[in-house]
């Protein structure tokens, strides 16, 4: 029989953790074998259990998940770690990954979409939930006439990712990415990126990011 994959749980709201380790005790090839409510709690427990995944919060009391995930990359640097957090901010996606984050899923994802996320990080893939994507939306733009997959490029590249970034975020090959900014660039009628981002607030196609509603 193959093992069950090993799960290190942290996060400092109780209620939540302990309602992820029973749905996750009912998936066969999953084994919480520790729970945290606080990095230096995780950085202990890690290295007593090393375990095969590290489902980890961003925001806790005491050092954040940011902080825990550079600390434990600099003793385990192949420690393979999910963020799983309810900020949907691509600016915390960036920061998460530049820390060496293996994916990023927010925690109103469905279970299936959850257990998916922690497989393809045991594999050694790099899952990203779509909604931490920037809220970007067509507005009145003078007939510039972008697509919907180009004005999600630009509020990307607002947030200032790289071609081979926004291709894994998007599911896209870099030649698309540039294929993108550069129909971005000609109809907005600008010469780079940054101009093509500052145009897009002038015109509207870009909004603030979304403040999350209850209901």
């Amino acid at each position: 029989m193959t093992s069950p994959i090993r799960l290190l749980l942290v996060d400092d709201h109780a209620v939540m953790r302990a309602g992820l380790a029973n749905l996750l005790s009912t998936v066969g090839d999953f084994a919480v074998v520790a729970q945290a409510d606080d990095g230096l709690s995780a950085l202990r427990l890690w290295r007593q259990h090393r375990p095969d995944v590290c489902l980890l919060d961003m925001t806790m009391h005491g050092i954040d998940g940011v902080e825990t995930l550079q600390r434990l990359r600099e003793v385990h640097p192949d420690a393979r770690v999910l963020i799983l957090t309810s900020s949907d901010s691509a600016t915390d996606l960036a920061r998460a990954l530049a820390a060496g984050a293996n994916g990023y899923v927010t925690k109103n994802v469905g279970h299936q979409e959850l257990f998916a996320a922690i497989r393809d990080v045991h594999r050694g893939g790099k899952p990203i939930s779509r909604e931490t994507i920037v809220d970007a939306r067509p507005a009145a733009t003078g007939g510039s006439s972008l697509t919907p997959r180009e004005v999600e490029v630009l509020g990307l590249l607002r947030e200032g990712f790289t071609n081979a970034e926004i291709a894994r975020l998007l599911g896209i090959t870099t030649h698309t990415v540039k294929v993108h900014v550069a129909a971005l660039i000609t109809k907005l009628g600008v010469s780079d990126r940054t101009q093509a981002v500052a145009r897009g607030f002038d015109l509207g196609l870009l909004t603030a990011k979304r403040v999350p509603t209850s209901g």
